[in-house]
């Protein structure tokens, strides 16, 4: 989602600086214009404010990392309880503090937070810690919202069902049936298939531009109907394994950035960094 993002910024007229801690992953913006990278593990505070003090400004800013979880109460140590909560949480809170000075100095900016639909909007089995960590998120943009919405500062965040994605590649190979896991997945999503990320991006142009202006404090809903389907359909397709080895999704977070502006339609405002993947 978060590399459809930045694609889909670039495309529409953005500036835009890309982050990840994986730099391989990096190399694949090479000579894309409007597209800048840099290494960021946004774990690590110190960098973090590093990098948002070396931007010269910050319109829009997407943090993007994220880890997903498997298992229930039970299946949930201390050590992937404070991972989840570092990553999906923390890691959030300080891309922001980092980045709000910059955004009240020059007038206003949006923040786009990735939760989930799977958290205070809707249980799914095996999900406890990452719709507990996504829960968070959203309350946390709510707050945020409420914080600085007299200063010219927009906080939302996007909510995804199900998208097909490299994290969701590796949760379902983990299972002892792939095929059969699929099938599970797809099973709950009332459209019959997987969002792609590049059906997730345009809300996140939307929410990097000016079109958006009247839009704070709301956790958007991209699901393909899942939040509505009964709750037969969601206990259909428990996940039956649980990955017991904390490891991030790498997602790559974007922003319009760097001084110039979305064309007609699209107008951001200028830089930003990315949250990335840790």
């Amino acid at each position: 989602i978060g590399r459809a993002s930045v694609l889909a910024l670039a495309a529409e007229g953005g500036q835009v600086l890309a982050t990840d801690v994986n730099e391989v992953l990096l190399e694949s913006y090479r000579g894309i214009a409007g597209i800048a990278t840099a290494r960021l593990d946004v774990m690590d505070d110190a960098a973090v404010k590093r990098l948002i003090d070396g931007m010269d400004r910050i319109d829009a800013m997407f943090n993007c990392a994220g880890y997903v979880h498997q298992g229930n109460l039970f299946e949930t140590t201390d050590e992937q309880w404070d991972f989840s909560f570092n990553l999906n949480v923390r890691a959030m809170w300080k891309t922001m503090s980092a980045a709000l000075p910059k955004m009240l100095a020059a007038g206003g900016g949006s923040i786009i937070n990735m939760a989930s639909v799977c958290s205070s909007t809707r249980g799914f089995p095996n999900r406890f810690l990452y719709g507990a960590t996504k829960a968070s998120v959203i309350g946390m943009t709510k707050s945020v919202a409420a914080d600085f919405v007299a200063k010219g500062i927009r906080c939302n965040c996007v909510c995804p069902g199900t998208v097909d994605t490299p994290s969701l590649h590796d949760r379902i190979n983990a299972l002892g049936d792939p095929v059969e896991a699929r099938k599970m997945f797809l099973s709950r999503q009332p459209t019959g298939k997987l969002a792609t990320p590049d059906e997730i991006a345009p809300i996140v142009v939307y929410l990097a531009s000016d079109e958006s202006r009247f839009a704070t404090g709301q956790a958007f809903n991209i699901d393909g109907d899942q939040i509505v389907m009964p709750p037969s359909m969601v206990n259909a397709c428990p996940v039956a394994h649980r990955d017991s080895s904390p490891a991030s999704e790498t997602t790559i977070g974007a922003v319009p950035a760097g001084g110039a502006s979305l064309p007609a339609g699209r107008r951001g405002r200028t830089a930003s960094p990315a949250a990335a993947g840790s």
